[in-house]
């Protein structure tokens, strides 16, 4: 749920990396920490808990602007994986305008992942969101490791569903910004539909991405 705040001008939007313990989370926010232009990020902040951690960090903490003048700053989460934490998941999930859930390759984690995606319905639910119609992307991370799902295996599973699923090596970057494009366009549409960025800011889906990374979608098959 996006903040705007009239008097100044400016839109906050809010993105949290949502799924199990350990599935590289951390690992994705810092691979984008690195990837993206040193101008356009804020200090990385790491907020300790008991066997997990949870950490954020700010994009554009100056803001860009549209052609009319508004500023846009994004915010990214990430939540911490153990069930413990679920009181901390579910107040980063709050006002969320879009969600990456990252998923964990390997079979033996097969559950897990499935009980950390319906735990994300669950709590999306229960702070006020739209699981249905809210910006989501799936990714599958670890896809370096032995015994790992097949793609063709987790594209058959979620082909039903109007998620777009992305495989990722987070610890090598690759598929990281991917997954971050994904996620942006989904939240530009939602927030083209409510804030009309493109009639009345001048704003199209890929100045907003390219805005916010310093990478345009054209250069997605580059940036493993």
């Amino acid at each position: 749920m996006a903040e705007f705040d009239e008097k100044r001008n400016k839109l906050t939007l809010k993105l949290v990396f949502y799924g199990p313990a350990l599935s590289g989370k951390t690992t994705n926010l810092m691979a984008l920490h690195d990837l993206l232009q040193p101008e356009m990020k804020g200090e990385m902040m790491v907020l300790e808990t008991e066997n997990d951690r949870t950490l954020f960090f700010d994009l554009l903490p100056l803001g860009m602007k549209t052609p009319s003048g508004m500023m846009i700053k994004l915010k990214l989460f990430t939540v911490p994986g153990q069930v413990a934490h679920d009181s901390t998941r579910k107040a980063v999930l709050s006002r969320a305008d879009g969600v990456v859930f990252v998923a964990d390759s390997q079979r033996t984690q097969a559950i897990n992942n499935t009980e950390s995606f319906d735990n994300l319905a669950g709590n999306t639910m229960r702070v006020g969101l739209d699981f249905e119609h809210m910006p989501l992307v799936v990714q599958f991370n670890k896809r370096d490791l032995p015994e790992i799902q097949a793609e063709d295996e987790v594209l058959a599973r979620w082909d039903k569903t109007p998620w777009p699923v992305v495989f990722s090596n987070a610890l090598k970057r690759e598929g990281v910004m991917e997954t971050f494009h994904e996620l942006l366009c989904q939240v530009y549409s939602g927030m083209d539909r409510q804030y009309d960025l493109k009639e009345k800011h001048g704003l199209e889906c890929d100045e907003f991405i390219y805005g916010i990374t310093g990478k345009g979608m054209q250069q997605n098959s580059e940036l493993g």
